[in-house]
């Protein structure tokens, strides 16, 4: 079936299901109140709006309505029972008017009678400010943001530019919002992820790397930190653009860099580690100081092997989820498994996620197959599948 103007493409569920207010006032960033609406919808949210008479005058609650295929609010009812089910407000943008509307507990207008009854409630809110940057850097402004938070309501600024503290990017905004309605469901973890891949020096300016982008390991980490948990990201080198809403994101470039990134952090309380980086096998045994002369012939390195993450890391998290990743090329599906099940064994993983390099840009061929410690496999059509799959098995624990 051929998709309507008004559909949207679904490319996530941390939203699903969930029902979301959308509160709109009088900024000029309630123009970009379409793109938000849609982007909400692509995480699978069900979407009211309620519009103040000011951003009425900016964008046409028409508009919205195609967005989100619901009816605005834009006036006073005697029925708002619509309230009293909402798993979620997002106010945005918010300004300065309605940050101080809603401190003294004027009700002139729906979304204001929304947040009051938010705050009986318990009900998760977010408000992101829109305002020039003066008004911004008003110390009136600031004491009105921190009495706000004091009540529990979540705070989120995007960055000055030209002379205004715009709204983020919609994605952005969607993703934070996300993961703080979902901190508070049950069996939410403390994830630490790696990724990209690892590089060893030849000499000061030349290097051996192996090839991973890093995209596998920041869509898990975006799944998962939308879904509620606490991500931590231990990242090689990169070549797929970062999400700059991920709360922590280290950067190594060595196996052995990495490495003591994730010793250290094994010292914290870490429920589940997902080793999704391409980790160097073998490294220049000798770096050469300096750089080496050009035009002298052969030259001769020497690689050893190097350390292996998941068995360094083994006895120190054996109480902990631990997934492993690993990559093939040129053999059966289940010569793959059988490789993923000996790495499941000997590293004493929970389970591992396997597939072969030549199947990766091949969308007929699934993205991956799944090992459990049981010994059964699953198929994996997609990347969405897999992120799915891992976070089940960090949700379940090693129960």
């Amino acid at each position: 079936m051929a998709m309507r103007d008004t559909d949207v493409e679904i490319r996530g569920d941390s939203l699903a299901g969930k029902k979301i207010l959308l509160g709109v006032s009088g900024g000029i960033a309630a123009v970009d109140t379409v793109r938000l609406a849609r982007e909400l919808r692509r995480h699978g949210a069900n979407v009211s709006v309620m519009m103040t008479h000011s951003a009425q005058k900016i964008i046409s609650p028409l508009a919205v309505e195609w967005a989100t295929q619901t009816e605005v609010i834009t006036n006073w009812e005697s029925d708002l029972s619509a309230l009293e089910t909402v798993d979620g407000i997002l106010i945005a943008p918010a300004t300065r008017d309605l940050l101080a509307s809603y401190l003294h507990g004027l009700q002139h207008g729906p979304i204001l009678m929304a947040l009051s009854a938010a705050r009986t409630r318990k009900c998760p809110v977010m408000m992101i400010p829109s305002m020039h940057a003066d008004l911004a850097d008003d110390p009136v402004t600031n004491d009105l943001v921190e009495e706000i938070q004091k009540l529990g309501i979540k705070v989120h600024w995007g960055e000055e530019l030209e002379g205004k503290r715009k709204t983020p990017p919609h994605d952005e905004i969607v993703a934070r919002f996300a993961n703080y309605i979902n901190m508070d469901v049950p069996e939410r973890k403390s994830i630490v992820i790696t990724l990209g891949s690892t590089r060893s020096p030849i000499d000061d300016i030349r290097y051996v790397q192996n090839t991973s982008s890093g995209k596998t390991g920041f869509e898990i980490a975006d799944h998962l930190y939308r879904h509620g948990h606490d991500v931590t990201c231990v990242a090689g080198i990169t070549s797929f653009p970062q999400p700059n809403w991920l709360p922590l994101v280290i950067k190594t470039d060595t196996p052995n860099e990495m490495l003591n990134e994730l010793k250290a952090l094994s010292n914290d309380q870490i429920d589940a580690w997902v080793h999704s980086a391409a980790v160097l096998d073998y490294v220049v045994d000798s770096p050469a100081e300096g750089k080496l002369a050009s035009q002298q012939g052969p030259l001769q390195i020497t690689l050893v092997e190097s350390a292996k993450h998941i068995l360094e890391l083994k006895d120190k998290c054996q109480d902990a989820v631990r997934i492993g990743f690993k990559l093939e090329t040129g053999i059966k599906q289940k010569e793959l498994v059988r490789r993923a099940v000996a790495q499941l064994e000997y590293a004493e993983m929970t389970a591992v996620i396997a597939n072969r390099l030549e199947d990766l840009n091949d969308s007929s061929k699934p993205r991956a197959y799944l090992v459990d410690k049981s010994g059964a496999d699953f198929t994996l059509s997609s990347m969405q599948d897999v992120c799915i799959a891992i976070a089940t098995i960090v949700e379940r624990g090693n129960r």
